[in-house]
């Protein structure tokens, strides 16, 4: 009987000694993957660029009087004027994110000529303009983005927002000259005229569409060239006055529809710090 126990025994050891041999030579189990991170927080955003605007019509009351059989507006451009901007923004998680931003677009001049053409005692007459002013704008506008994806640190985004622009018209200016029939004792005669509009300015409903790249300088930093279509609304000059102070009626020079395409670079900084770099567990063996 004892002879069997001492052999159960040295059974027993010779497996648990096979037993951890056969553990020392199994390979290591690989570490736990890393649990994803969403990266989000607040950042801030600054911007500047170039404007490239246009504006759909001009009108004035002069060109509806009774008289009037014809109006050609043939230039309203502005200039090319540069604007900057400051923002604050979320991220919820790495392809959606919000922000508000508050701009300056600087002066840009305006280069306006109109062909009016009306009758006199039956007879055609006709009447020149050549418009300049200056406008510019506050705009303040809330936005949402949609990343597209990361290659290489780059990530295509698109982009809207609606908000606010305080458009303002300054330095209106009105130089004319006439070819007017005045009846048969007088015939036609040529005259020449200018006007000026007071700086006025107004608020309206304003709204852009964006596309453009991302570059992430570093994992706080980040890059954008982007494009914007921005429409600002309607700029209305100051009623016009002769250089005397005349002026026979109300008849303010309206610019509807003002768009822009713009060309931006932004700058993006997160304000926390960056995510955490993963590291594998330490595993000892034996």
């Amino acid at each position: 009987m004892a002879s069997v126990k001492i052999s159960a025994v040295a059974g027993a050891a010779v497996l648990l000694s096979l037993n951890a041999a056969g553990a020392a030579d199994l390979p290591l189990a690989p570490p736990p993957m890393p649990i994803p991170q969403e990266y989000s927080g607040w950042y801030l955003r600054g911007d500047i660029g170039f404007s490239n605007q246009q504006v759909k019509s001009i009108d004035n009351a002069n060109y509806h009087g009774a008289s009037i059989t014809g109006v050609n507006v043939n230039n309203k451009s502005f200039d090319a004027a540069p604007f900057f901007g400051l923002g604050v923004g979320y991220q919820f998680n790495s392809w959606l994110r919000f922000d508000a931003t508050g701009e300056y677009r600087a002066n840009a001049n305006f280069h306006g000529s109109d062909i009016i053409t009306n009758t006199s005692y039956g007879l055609p007459s006709w009447e020149s303009n050549t418009f300049t002013a200056s406008k510019s704008e506050w705009l303040v506008m809330a936005n949402a983005y949609v990343d597209l994806g990361t290659w290489w640190c780059v990530t295509p985004f698109i982009g809207a927002g609606i908000g606010a622009s305080y458009n303002r018209i300054s330095n209106f200016q009105d130089h004319s000259t006439s070819l007017q029939y005045y009846g048969p004792s007088i015939g036609y005669a040529t005259g020449v005229g200018a006007a000026f509009g007071a700086d006025t300015g107004k608020w309206n409903l304003a709204w852009a569409l964006h596309a453009g790249l991302a570059y992430k300088v570093t994992p706080n930093f980040t890059v954008e060239l982007a494009y914007r279509y921005l429409n600002l609304g309607d700029g209305l000059a100051g009623d016009l006055y002769t250089y005397t102070g005349g002026n026979s009626y109300y008849n303010p020079t309206e610019f509807k529809t003002i768009t822009s395409q713009d060309l931006k670079l932004g700058l993006r900084w997160m304000l926390q710090p960056p995510e955490p770099v993963y590291q594998a567990p330490l595993i000892r063996k034996g």
